[in-house]
């Protein structure tokens, strides 16, 4: 199983977790709590319970670099093309955009 912390305007929003079943997503109780917090995607609403997929969901997919920079990265860090979990987790941690993602 492999997981990793979501943060949303640097505070911690969620985990994003692999396992043999798939996908979860699921938001901290903290973050829900923040009278300010605003979802990750639209396609991941504010809710307490957690979100399923056999695949990794559009959005953090979306956040894996394309073209020459994931060419770079898959050499440098000898990383395998089709594992959308390990691109994210080692590529993800300082990406454009609000969101981060950090290896738990």
């Amino acid at each position: 199983m492999r997981q990793g912390e979501i943060w949303a305007n640097n505070t911690l929003a969620g985990i994003l977790t692999e396992d043999e079943e798939g996908y979860h997503f699921i938001y901290t109780p903290d973050y829900l709590m923040m009278g300010n917090a605003i979802p990750v995607s639209l396609t991941l609403p504010l809710q307490e319970e957690t979100f399923h997929s056999e695949f990794l969901f559009p959005f953090f997919d979306g956040l894996i670099p394309e073209g020459w920079l994931l060419d770079i990265a898959q050499k440098n860090w000898k990383l395998n093309p089709r594992d959308r979990m390990g691109l994210l987790l080692t590529t993800c941690r300082d990406c454009i955009g609000n969101i981060s993602v950090i290896e738990k």
